[in-house]
């Protein structure tokens, strides 16, 4: 292959691997998708050697996929068109921190665990937390959100500007280090969650945060899906500024026992932390006491020593490896969608009664001061009943959310497994996105066929 010989002039053969142990290891994210393989994986270490890349891909019209660490749930990495896979492991570096603007500069394979670890010495934190430790580069390709958005925002809130190689290999920034402007279009909202398929992020200045003089958590149990929904709608009606408000089922919350060694009771049940100082958080605990009562509460427990606050929150997080490590043999689908929260507690309660009309096992969970709830089946994809039955329950619930005025993947991403409903969803403005694809990549060579279709 052509191609291979002029990006071995690029990179040298230790940045550059057609071995198949690698491939394999690139061929694939955790989602249930079906895996295919690069022709070669490319380690890049500076934007100019990404930009060296696609002028090479260009020329001879090789698709590129950009992959962080394959933590995506809908395909968005998987290179169906072989070409090149570009891993970002190597570019890892906090650039810089600029902690009196409140920001900071990072290549995109910085995990956010790594990045915390630096901020913590100048008393900051980022805070969007997805529970995997993605790339940075890869939670800004997807518009990634998690357990803290309700307060801090979701991953397109905290971008100050971007560093984007284009299709073509032409170097732009998308904004600046101010904290707003009028000026121009808004790029840096088109390219966050674009997933690859409209540029190469090569730097990222994100918004960071001081961190809280302290923070607790809580657990409030429920007899009742609509109940613990219903309370979420009344702390976020009161103003309480809660850090974290997450709903677990009670399917979840039997298998977390299971997994995590607890003793949770059984029942539908909020997650809940508070970021504050200490004035500030007895009082919004305590007015959070009054609001679940209200609500009809059956149990409300603070965990106020760290290990007790890690091992929630821990359990969380582990949830779905917690079904996976109790069913070997099975395969599992995550989805989500996001709804207006007036229709949250009716899509949660019709994603349970599907879930029980498949007959397959699965649970719901979610950041439900947000709208956005995820559900997972437990299935074996060698079972065609199995796979059929869990698309028509995809199926299901995107349908229930489009109809409510909802989206079909809150923060997921729409990779290849949501690709279908973008028509749906979105009408003739598709065909403006489609318009913007075909504009910065006339050739549909950037991660082809995720978002929207080839042309």
């Amino acid at each position: 292959m052509e191609f291979l010989k002029e990006l071995q002039e690029v990179l040298p053969s230790d940045r550059l691997s057609t071995n198949e142990t690698v491939l394999v290891q690139h061929s694939k994210d955790e989602s249930h998708h079906r895996p295919a393989s690069p022709h070669v994986v490319a380690f890049p270490l500076n934007t100019i050697e990404i930009s060296q890349i696609m002028k090479i891909a260009t020329k001879h019209k090789i698709p590129v996929v950009p992959f962080g660490v394959g933590s995506s749930l809908e395909g968005h990495v998987i290179p169906y068109d072989g070409g090149i896979t570009m891993d970002f492991s190597l570019m890892d570096q906090v650039l810089e921190v600029r902690e009196n603007d409140f920001l900071v500069k990072v290549q995109p394979g910085v995990t956010r665990s790594k990045l915390n670890k630096e901020l913590k010495k100048f008393g900051l934190f980022f805070p969007v937390d997805p529970g995997a430790d993605a790339t940075l580069g890869g939670m800004a390709a997807t518009n990634a959100s998690g357990t803290t958005s309700v307060r801090y925002g979701i991953m397109r809130d905290q971008i100050r500007d971007l560093e984007v190689v284009l299709a073509d290999g032409t170097i732009i920034n998308t904004g600046n280090l101010a904290s707003k402007s009028s000026s121009g279009y808004h790029l840096n909202s088109l390219f966050v969650g674009s997933e690859g398929t409209l540029g190469i992020f090569t730097e990222l200045t994100l918004r960071v945060y001081g961190i809280p003089e302290r923070m607790t958590a809580a657990r409030a149990v429920f007899a009742t899906t609509e109940e613990a929904v219903q309370a979420v709608v009344s702390i976020l009606q009161a103003g309480i500024p809660i850090a974290r408000c997450e709903f677990v089922d009670a399917r979840s919350i039997k298998q977390v026992n299971i997994f995590s060694h607890t003793t949770y009771p059984e029942y539908p049940t909020l997650f809940l932390e508070f970021h504050g100082n200490e004035a500030g958080l007895t009082h919004d605990i305590e007015f959070t006491k009054d609001i679940l009562q209200d609500q009809g509460c059956k149990e409300f427990i603070f965990e106020t020593d760290s290990k007790a606050v890690h091992q929630l929150w821990e359990a969380r997080h582990n949830l779905a490896y917690a079904f996976l490590h109790g069913f070997p043999s099975l395969n599992m689908m995550i989805t989500d969608v996001c709804l207006p929260l007036s229709e949250l507690a009716g899509a949660i309660m019709d994603a349970r009664k599907a879930i029980e009309k498949t007959g397959l096992d699965g649970a719901i969970l979610g950041h439900v001061g947000d709208g956005n709830f995820h559900t997972l089946l437990m299935l074996d994809q060698s079972n065609p009943d199995h796979v059929e039955k869990a698309e028509q329950y995809n199926e299901h619930i995107v349908q229930y959310a489009l109809a409510r005025g909802g989206t079909c993947t809150g923060e997921h991403g729409v990779g290849i497994g949501k690709k279908k409903y973008q028509k749906l969803e979105h009408g003739d403005s598709l065909q403006v996105m489609t318009g913007i694809k075909k504009l910065l990549d006339p050739h549909c060579l950037l991660n082809p066929d995720k978002i929207i279709n080839r042309y």
